[in-house]
């Protein structure tokens, strides 16, 4: 009897640090944002039900847009780094994203940073925002060939009668 007490008491001493060394190796979407919270010492707020939200978007688009991840953080006081920042970002993403923007204001209170990574057929796209006290992390895997598809169908086409309109309007400006 003494003997079976052992086991999940094994059990216990053996998965914990399983656990804590899971949680200190994370990467992705989770280990930028568990990053930016220690390094910055501040609370991301992540969107509840956003696993339903994510499957209806999915729905909507038919497949379009799935697989979205978003934390906001607000009252984000931090003085930042943007060498450092990017460089915390690129390495919990990993060597497969690569930056495709990076815009920093001149006074580094506002940065945009996006990365992209190939999934197959889909892209996954992962964007930072810092303006001012608030920032906004996002990822999101989208199917370009989909959505090229169909924001076809909202695009404002040119004709003739188009340009004949914007030349009058250019004589009636002066």
């Amino acid at each position: 009897m003494k003997r079976l007490i052992l086991i999940p008491i094994c059990f216990v001493a053996l998965a914990v640090p399983v656990v804590v060394l899971a949680n200190g190796a994370q990467g992705g979407f989770d280990g930028v944002v568990s990053s930016i919270e220690t390094r910055y010492h501040v609370h991301a707020q992540r969107i509840p039900f956003l696993g339903l939200i994510s499957l209806i978007s999915h729905k909507a688009t038919n497949g379009g847009v799935n697989g979205m991840h978003v934390a906001e953080i607000d009252d984000f006081h931090a003085d930042v780094d943007g060498e450092e920042l990017n460089k915390m970002v690129q390495q919990k993403l990993g060597s497969e994203w690569e930056r495709v923007i990076r815009e920093t204001s001149r006074k580094g209170n506002s940065q945009t940073m996006i990365y992209m990574h190939p999934e197959g057929q889909r892209m996954g796209l992962f964007v930072l925002d810092l303006d001012g006290h608030e920032m906004d992390v996002v990822q999101v895997s989208v199917d370009p060939n989909h959505l090229s598809e169909n924001i076809g169908k909202y695009e404002h086409r040119h004709g003739k009668d188009d340009a004949d309109r914007s030349e009058m309007d250019d004589s009636d400006s002066n």
